[in-house]
């Protein structure tokens, strides 16, 4: 990856590395399972065509319809909640379970906002565009972009503090993202945001698959910290009041699996290094010094 390029990652897939990313998040599978045949029906459309010849005897109409669709997905939900991470192992795993050998993933960084110059910003987006239709060829390969922070591009153009750059990288934005259909499934996009709500509606409209992912439900915490501190002997019930500990208060939101694994986690074990093993009372502990990051969807 060039140290001048607007990606922030550019690498092959599939890749161990996000295999074993995916055995990390938790409920992957099922979230993997319950977006995996819509997003078939964008990346693999020759399928399609078969499967209509094999039981319907010819290609029905509405095959032909599902070719207006746009090849973008919007993952929204609040910080913290892995949106960027399952975007990722998502690819990842349809690039291996459809047997792609030669594809690409694409991350956006915030390069590509560019710095101020007018035109700037929706020249680096047309250009990134431009790399990634270089980068799959005329052959077969695919693409799997992923736009973090997805709403510092895609802003609403009705916003009052909406500038003329913002507006002209939002319309090359959707200029870009209908450029894909002539692709034939081959580009692929996931826009992640912590604020739907902040989207254009154009974007919005064009995405054919909108994946909410909410704060760990108390079931959901459980089994986090069940899989997590396994090894550490600590009995159901201690997990149960770590649970409730981080649940939502009339003050605070609940505990986002980020919170837990990369603040939590760590001052817990700073309280306890160098001097004595870690104890559920470190973990509590942690709790109490530290806040869940604050509600930001909407």
């Amino acid at each position: 990856m060039s140290n001048t390029s607007v990606f922030e990652v550019k690498t092959n897939l599939p890749t161990a590395q996000l295999d074993a990313q995916a055995q990390k998040l938790l409920g992957f599978e099922s979230r993997y399972q319950r977006v995996r045949k819509r997003l078939q029906l964008l990346l693999q459309a020759n399928e399609l065509e078969r499967w209509s010849q094999t039981h319907h005897k010819k290609q029905i109409a509405v095959i032909g319809l599902l070719n207006d669709q746009y090849p973008l997905a919007i993952f929204h939900g609040d910080v913290g909640t892995g949106k960027t991470a399952n975007a990722e192992a998502i690819a990842n795993r349809l690039a291996r379970d459809a047997n792609i050998e030669d594809a690409i993933l694409f991350k956006l960084s915030n390069k590509v906002r560019g710095t101020g110059k007018v035109g700037e910003m929706g020249t680096l987006i047309t250009q990134a565009f431009e790399d990634i239709i270089r980068s799959i060829g005329p052959g077969k390969g695919r693409a799997f972009l992923i736009i973090d922070e997805g709403d510092s591009l895609g802003a609403s153009r009705s916003q009052d503090n909406s500038h003329h750059e913002d507006k002209v990288g939002v319309n090359t934005l959707i200029q870009s993202i209908d450029n894909m259909r002539m692709h034939g499934g081959r580009i692929f996009a996931i826009l992640c945001t912590n604020r739907l709500a902040a989207l254009d509606a154009a974007v919005i409209r064009r995405a054919s698959i909108v994946e909410e992912f909410a704060r760990p439900s108390d079931a959901e915490r459980n089994e986090l910290f069940t899989k997590d501190l396994s090894d550490m002997g600590f009995s159901a019930t201690e997990i149960k009041k770590l649970v409730n500990a981080t649940a939502a208060t009339d003050t605070k939101p609940t505990w986002t699996y980020s919170d837990i694994r990369t603040r939590l986690y760590p001052a817990a074990v700073s309280l306890a290094f160098p001097d004595s093993p870690l104890t559920m009372e470190h973990f509590h502990q942690a709790v109490d010094e530290l806040e869940p990051s604050p509600v930001m969807e909407g």
